[in-house]
């Protein structure tokens, strides 16, 4: 006979002690969904009766500027109020199933967004009128010194928070529970809207950084808001030329499919100090880089970047800048040449059968598809990509942000990359 040194325990008691706790995790769960809930339509109702229905009413907004700021928010407050009983009366997973065959009112809401906020900005610049009733509709006691522009961004923050809370939902339902099922069928119809709001969201921080670079520029001859370009990074570095002259210190832009070389302009310039003048673009769909020093624990670097007409030779004195360059330089290029080979290879697989030698109406075989086809095919393959970039911590007077895998909207395309390699400007 054997004698276990621990004390044995019933199964069937550790599986109530796990229900147990699943209970108690779930009623604190609800009370502070339903708590949550609450708050959220009283702020939602404020939007719609305050404002979407009086100015209706008064009429001081046209009806199509009203739609382009409040988007379908009433939409999204009905929901939240058939929501909310749901949840006050126990039933949770019927409530976000239902709440999961109304998303697109919140993915309407999503998708106008930054139009919305950009249209509530010139409204408030050009109408009087709507500046004196904003300004007198936040001073009402309900609103607790909240701003329009406070309320509008939750529905946003909201599908956030549904996130959480199903996921905890479902992490402390036991699967055997009708409301599992439910649960799980809401939250993924939610991540697939929280994931939305971080690409559009992305998409529109690229868009802004595109615009800031180009007033940047002196001029309007380099045209930076290219379709399904990513910014990814900005800063000084010194260019060593080939004869031994004295490194001198350049602005360079790193876009997914180009780097941008430029010059400050002269302070004399009383429009242009502040500006940078464009002196040469470099693709990367043919571009290597490699580290010539600063791969050890010396200070600073140096990087070569090899085009197919030129070749830069850029420095710094700050071993980790040169290291973030390096990280985003390569990632860059290995995304858009890795690209470009699936287009070749699609290509490959694309093209029709040679015809037979033995044709009686043709003694030669068929010629392979026409160049011109060819060139059709890779363009339409190139033109709908978006990769990211990746890359340590930047150096403080280098700007960098981290671009997607694929965060352009239905119908963007970026332009073939160019032939050349490198334009003087």
């Amino acid at each position: 006979m054997s004698f276990s040194p621990y004390p044995s325990i019933p199964i069937g008691n550790n599986i109530q002690e796990q229900r147990d706790r699943w209970g108690r995790k779930q009623i604190r769960t609800a009370h502070e969904l339903i708590q949550t809930e609450q708050c959220y339509c009283k702020q939602l109702e404020l939007v719609t009766t305050y404002f979407v229905e009086i100015l209706k009413a008064k009429g001081t907004l046209s009806q199509d500027i009203r739609a382009s700021i409040f988007s379908s928010i009433k939409s999204i407050y009905s929901v939240t109020q058939s929501l909310l009983v749901h949840l006050e009366n126990g039933y949770s997973g019927r409530g976000f199933e239902q709440l999961g065959h109304q998303l697109h009112h919140y993915t309407t809401y999503v998708d106008n967004f930054h139009y919305a906020s950009k249209v509530l900005g010139v409204q408030l610049k050009k109408s009087k009128a709507f500046r004196r009733f904003k300004k007198l509709q936040e001073a009402r006691p309900e609103f607790n010194n909240c701003r329009l522009e406070d309320l509008l961004p939750l529905p946003l923050h909201r599908i956030q928070e549904y996130q959480r809370f199903l996921e905890y939902l479902t992490e402390n339902t036991s699967p055997s529970e009708p409301e599992f099922q439910q649960h799980a069928r809401a939250l993924k119809a939610i991540l697939e809207v929280s994931q939305r709001i971080q690409d559009n969201t992305r998409s529109y921080e690229n868009h802004l950084n595109l615009r800031r670079v180009q007033k940047l520029l002196k001029g309007q001859k380099t045209k930076v808001m290219a379709p399904g370009r990513w910014y990814i990074r900005e800063g000084w570095l010194r260019t060593v030329p080939s004869k031994g002259a004295e490194a001198k210190p350049k602005m360079f832009f790193l876009f997914s499919d180009v780097l941008l070389q430029a010059k400050r302009c002269s302070p004399l310039q009383p429009t242009n100090g502040d500006k940078f003048e464009a002196q040469c673009t470099f693709s990367l769909m043919d571009c290597t880089v490699d580290r010539v020093f600063g791969h050890t624990k010396s200070r600073g670097g140096l990087l070569s970047l090899t085009f197919p007409e030129a070749k830069l030779l850029l420095m710094s004195s700050d071993q980790e800048d040169i290291n973030d360059w390096y990280s985003s330089f390569t990632s860059a290029i290995r995304k858009l040449q890795s690209k470009n080979t699936v287009v070749h290879r699609r290509d490959e697989m694309c093209r029709k059968p040679l015809r037979s030698t033995t044709d009686s109406s043709h003694n030669t075989p068929a010629a392979c598809i026409s160049p011109e086809r060819t060139h059709n095919m890779i363009h339409d393959e190139t033109s709908g990509w978006s990769q990211a970039a990746s890359g340590s911590r930047s150096h403080p007077d280098s700007k960098r942000m981290n671009w997607p895998d694929a965060a352009l909207q239905p119908g963007e395309s970026t332009p073939e990359p160019e032939g050349v390699s490198c334009v003087i400007l």
